[in-house]
């Protein structure tokens, strides 16, 4: 039985030991590299950007070709535009020209001879007047046709695995004989000890493996040249914007938190304890000053009630009393004396005012209830409700507050390296987290003490014309303005992304070459940045839709 074994066992060691390790070279392998599918042919002038699209173009046959005109700066598409195009060297070929789209034109001609043509275009339209001549627009050339490769060419008979296995069965046999052959013991422990360690090693011929680049396989990554179709760019719109070196005013940030102004925001409180029985506004409702906003029914004790019943008693009873008495005297006008008049009629006045002024007071209303009513010291919008109605307040409960938006001020921390700065600013604003307005910021307080647990100083500013955009407690950046002046490359804050945690833009190099750059950003303002490495004057960057840019990046 043991013998049986070692033979099974030794005519699978060969075998095991020379199958060749992690790789198929019986099967073929191809690789193919995507054909052009079009020919293209492109020009610029200071104003325009021309690319033309074509199939193979059949001599003497009337063939179509697509003409994508756009601004060189902006690479808005034209539209409307008035073109002429003609053969250089060839009059007598005529090219139509019809409009298919916002800078998409379609052109039909027939071309004679195979060779390669030189188009003229005459342009005219908003941007202005230009001629611009199209080179090489090539009649007769056939498209590249798709180059394969296949990796079998490269493999010999010698490095399939049908060979080793034949030649690892046949060895195997060999070595099965001399050991049942032998009654050593040595030799066949050896045999044994042999079995183990030659599994270990794979046979790796070095041939087969030649041009393998593994380190390159596992690298991959995205190329920082990557091509978006023209019909792609105007359909996403993407614009650019020529760069250059421009004047930059240094700025610091601040940071701030909007409060509300001395007049902007009341606070509604019960002045004594009572029951709401009416609410006369709702939540987010505007109201004027001086508008009745709720109503409180404050709760009167028997005492109370007591004195005020007795002092209604002697309001009202000195009001008759003066009023009959002065009344009598008017009677008696002809023999009364002037001063007894005089003084009755002043009792009558002062006991008049006494009584409207208690009636006020009560309401007219001397029984167990007073009736207070609120109104609203300032203009603005009603906020949240703390109570509802028939809710029992206490003396000092806040009910609701109004605030006016329209007038807020924001105050800042300021510490001591900006400090300095503030004497120097030339103007401050910010920006809302509602909108991309910026909005323009008066300083109307200096800080008049600092902070002890971190050194600040809190400065007051003023915002001009908020139009309601900021809340009461939001936090805002105060961009403060200084006098010195960068002259640097500047960029548009919109033109600048994200790419791996990287600020990046894309630099439009050809008609439909883009690529990428990771740029080194200076300071900024609410506007432009100040790039110090990755752009240079004249490049074209990618400012609107920045966003579609990068996922056509990524997607490469």
């Amino acid at each position: 039985m043991k013998r049986l074994i070692i033979q099974f066992l030794f005519g699978l060691l060969p075998v095991m030991a020379f199958a060749h390790g992690g790789e198929d070279h019986g099967d073929a392998k191809k690789t193919s590299i995507s054909p052009v599918s079009y020919f293209s042919a492109e020009a610029a002038s200071e104003i325009y950007e021309v690319l033309l699209k074509y199939n193979p173009i059949v001599p003497g046959k009337e063939t179509s070709l697509r003409l994508y005109l756009s601004e060189y700066n902006t690479n808005k598409p034209i539209d409307s535009a008035k073109l002429e195009i003609t053969v250089a060297g060839n009059p007598n070929i005529k090219i139509t020209v019809v409009r298919i789209d916002k800078g998409v034109f379609e052109l039909k001609a027939t071309f004679p001879e195979k060779k390669a043509y030189n188009l003229v275009l005459n342009i005219n339209s908003y941007a202005g007047i230009d001629l611009i001549q199209l080179n090489n627009v090539e009649a007769g050339k056939e498209l590249a046709a798709t180059a394969t490769t296949e990796n079998s060419s490269h493999a010999h008979w010698y490095s399939s695995n049908w060979f080793f296995g034949l030649m690892g069965l046949l060895i195997g046999l060999l070595i099965m004989f001399f050991v049942t052959k032998s009654r050593s013991r040595k030799m066949i422990t050896g045999a044994i000890v042999l079995f183990c360690l030659l599994p270990t090693a794979t046979y790796n011929p070095v041939s087969a493996h030649d041009g393998h680049d593994e380190a390159g396989a596992k690298g991959g990554g995205s190329s920082k040249t990557f091509i978006v179709e023209k019909e792609t760019q105007f359909l996403f719109n993407i614009q650019t914007q020529k760069i250059g070196t421009g004047d930059f005013n240094e700025t610091s940030v601040l940071l701030g938190t909007v409060t509300a102004a001395p007049q902007g925001r009341a606070v509604i409180q019960t002045p004594q304890a009572g029951k709401i029985v009416s609410l006369r506004v709702a939540p987010g409702q505007k109201v004027g000053k001086g508008q009745v906003v709720a109503v409180i029914e404050q709760q009167v004790d028997a005492g109370t009630q007591i004195s005020i019943i007795s002092q209604s008693n002697s309001v009202n009873a000195e009001y008759e009393a003066a009023k009959a008495q002065y009344e009598r005297l008017l009677g008696i006008a002809d023999i009364a004396a002037k001063k007894d008049i005089t003084e009755a009629k002043a009792r009558y006045e002062s006991a008049k005012k006494n009584k409207a002024l208690f009636d006020a007071n009560t309401g007219r209303n001397t029984g167990n209830t007073k009736a207070i009513t609120l109104t609203s010291p300032v203009s603005g919008v009603v906020g949240t409700f703390n109570y509802a109605i028939g809710a029992v307040v206490n003396s000092g409960e806040t009910l609701f507050e109004i605030t006016n938006l329209d007038q807020v001020f924001v105050e800042a921390q300021v510490f001591a390296t900006d400090a300095e700065k503030l004497k120097s600013a030339t103007g401050f604003t910010t920006i809302s987290n509602a909108d991309t307005l910026v909005y323009k910021l008066k300083m109307i307080s200096t800080a008049q003490s600092v902070n002890s647990g971190n050194q600040s100083q809190k400065v007051v500013f003023e915002l001009i014309n908020p139009k309601g955009q900021f809340k009461i407690g939001e936090n805002v950046n105060v961009r403060m303005t200084g006098s010195n002046v960068i002259r640097q490359v500047v960029i548009p804050n919109e033109a600048i992304t994200d790419v791996n945690g990287k600020p990046a833009i894309f630099i439009k190099g050809k008609a439909e070459q883009f690529s990428i750059s990771f740029v080194v950003k200076g300071q900024s303002n609410d506007k432009f940045t100040v790039i110090t490495k990755g752009t240079e004057d004249g490049e074209r960057i990618v400012t609107a839709n920045v966003y579609q840019m990068k996922m056509m990046y990524l997607n490469q």
